[in-house]
């Protein structure tokens, strides 16, 4: 592709002695921020079905690849066609219900291949391809997800609804104890977390969503507070926590 290779020309060159001063600069670890920042943008176009933003994002996340790629390159490790074939294999590889005479005819079933030939391939631990630096609640997601592949999971919704009280009463416990314990309390919160996302899962609900729902829906009313506290001519931190909780009232009704 004539295009993409001329992306990756522009890159060498701009990390080139004479190239771009910045550019120059950085490398894989400098980066990284960028990456999940444009990762996250492109979410976000994605989930506001704006296929013009998808498209501007969807080539900043190609650009970030190709940066990696080039620095690497620099450092002798691999090429970005060393990339590209190794994607390319491995999609072959794991779809042999595609590439060979094997027949998968449901999503579920694939799934469960794709799990075993990976396995197959890298002779890993269920839990060991599990990134740390995944946000807590989409790594709480996977964990969950993958050992419920393994048979290891609630047969139904009560189950995971009856160990959030469970969790939540142990966080009341070691709120009573005399002498507090708060990496104890932390622990147990966490916990709690913990099997609200299992709840979620088991609901079919994107907890990450739900939690952006509600983030939006509190900004909203807060707004409201404040433009109810302009009207009465006091700002929100002279009114007091009662006044305060009678006009969260009213912008949760939408008065």
């Amino acid at each position: 592709m004539i295009s993409f290779d001329k992306l990756v020309s522009i890159v060498r060159r701009l990390r080139m002695p004479d190239g771009c001063p910045w550019d120059r600069e950085q490398t894989c670890k400098s980066i990284t921020p960028f990456i999940i920042e444009e990762a996250y943008e492109l979410v976000e176009a994605i989930n506001n079905n704006s296929y013009e933003n998808i498209k501007e994002e969807l080539g900043d996340v190609l650009l970030h690849v190709v940066m990696l790629s080039v620095m690497a390159e620099e450092e002798s490790h691999f090429f970005i066609e060393d990339v590209i074939n190794n994607v390319t294999d491995k999609m072959i590889r794991r779809h042999p219900h595609v590439f060979s005479k094997d027949r998968i005819d449901t999503a579920e079933g694939v799934r469960k291949n794709w799990e075993k030939i990976k396995k197959e391939e890298k002779k890993e631990h269920l839990m060991d391809s599990i990134p740390g630096s995944l946000p807590a609640l989409m790594q709480a997601e996977l964990i969950q997800s993958r050992v419920s592949r393994a048979g290891f999971d609630w047969n139904d919704i009560q189950g995971p609804l009856d160990k959030i009280v469970e969790e939540i009463e142990e966080v009341k416990q070691e709120i009573k104890q005399k002498n507090k314990n708060k990496e104890k309390i932390k622990e147990e919160f966490g916990d709690v977390l913990f099997s609200l996302v299992n709840f979620a899962r088991k609901a079919e609900i994107n907890p990450e969503e739900a939690l952006k729902m509600s983030n939006k829906k509190f900004i909203s009313r807060f707004k409201k507070v404040e433009e109810l506290c302009e009207e009465k001519g006091v700002s929100v931190a002279g009114m007091g926590l009662d006044k305060l909780e009678e006009l969260w009232q009213k912008a949760k009704k939408g008065l």
